[in-house]
């Protein structure tokens, strides 16, 4: 790969061009490479005899002997002692707008220092970044990325916050959770997109040190969750009551995909779960899927669609409810739903106007919950 081909994407994710970021990128260009992994010990692993161990830190609790891999790929027995092989190693970063991880409610209108280790605990037959994620990290470059040279980066080129994401934020946890120590220190933000297959006990642990959590829904059922992502629903809806409960900042997302998920009964079941479980006021997010990685004969989502299941939650009570990845639809826009008015106008990942004072409807002063500032 030639400096200009890797200027143009690392791993499949596009990096920004805006001011400043070729400098950075330059910098970190000189510490490619796919060797060189780390060997930092693990958190949440259990020892067992014979050297083996069993990693507590998600719901498959991989048992392994010496020198076998977790089902993420990046977390190894070595001598009866688990590690992590992608501390500090990240294989894509970018400058994104906060509304495409997708957060509504947490700072508009800024920008996101976005990393990445390669590596994931399921297999979405959809996956969208599955060249990074659906990998082992000696097969993609990374690049050495410190937790403190990332707040540094972050602050240098004006970021307010750090996003883990476009691969599962849960198999790099140890680097995720050090970041955003390093972070907090600063007085940087710390949010996590994250497909939820994480246990409670580390959950628990990264909601005291970040700040805000996305958590992508991909179904609402047992049989889709091992169908389609290699995974289970119940740790996922455990996730989200956990993070919920925490006090930090929450979004949920769910790609709706034609004849898989996108029926109105399960829809309606969906929205009736969280409004029983997170309260009304939790910002839901209907994402449009577009043929991927091994779905591929299916078509993308019909906006109808996408429009019913925006409709459906409203009926059930949700008071934040969008529909993602159709650029200029109305539904981008945030309502306020005592008065009905636009009180953020978003068209795509951009922010046209912003109608509150202090949190608060500037039509009717209803307040809408989220971190503003």
């Amino acid at each position: 790969m030639n400096r200009r081909q890797f200027f143009k994407t690392t791993g499949g994710v596009t990096l920004l061009s805006c001011s400043g970021m070729t400098s950075m990128l330059m910098d970190l260009y000189a510490f490619g490479g796919k060797a060189n992994l780390s060997q930092v010990e693990a958190r949440y692993y259990k020892e067992l005899p014979e050297r083996e161990i069993e990693c507590l830190l998600c719901p498959r609790f991989c048992k392994l002997g010496d020198k076998e891999r977790g089902y993420c790929g990046v977390r190894e027995n070595i001598g009866g002692k688990y590690y992590t092989l992608v501390y500090g190693k990240v294989c894509a970063i970018n400058v994104d707008p906060i509304e495409k991880k997708p957060f509504f409610h947490f700072l508009p209108k800024t920008n996101a220092l976005s990393i990445a280790t390669a590596g994931c605990n399921v297999n979405c037959k959809f996956c969208q970044n599955w060249e990074i994620s659906q990998v082992r990290p000696e097969q993609v470059e990374h690049r050495d990325f410190p937790p403190k040279m990332v707040v540094e980066y972050a602050r240098r080129y004006t970021c307010p916050s750090i996003a883990y994401t476009y691969t599962e934020p849960a198999v790099f946890f140890e680097y995720m959770y050090d970041t955003s120590e390093e972070a907090r220190k600063k007085q940087v933000r710390n949010t996590v997109v994250t497909g939820g297959h994480i246990n409670p006990e580390p959950l628990r642990d990264l909601t005291e040190v970040v700040d805000a959590i996305k958590i992508d829904l991909k179904a609402f059922s047992e049989q889709f969750y091992a169908d389609y992502v290699r995974g289970e629903l119940q740790p996922v809806l455990e996730a989200i009551k956990i993070v919920a409960k925490s006090g930090i900042w929450l979004e949920i997302v769910y790609l709706v995909i034609p004849s898989l998920n996108d029926s109105v009964k399960e829809i309606r079941r969906t929205c009736r779960w969280l409004l029983e479980e997170i309260g009304p006021e939790v910002p839901v997010h209907f994402s449009r899927f577009h043929p991927m990685y091994l779905v591929k004969n299916l078509p993308p989502t019909p906006v109808s669609t996408l429009e019913r299941a925006h409709r459906v939650a409203l009926e059930e009570g949700l008071h934040y409810v969008y529909i993602g990845n159709v650029p200029g639809h109305k539904a981008e826009s945030t309502f306020c739903p005592k008065c009905k008015r636009v009180v953020i106008k978003r068209v795509g990942y951009h922010i046209q106007n912003v109608e509150l004072d202090g949190g608060k409807c500037r039509f009717c002063n209803h307040p809408i919950p989220g971190i503003w500032s």
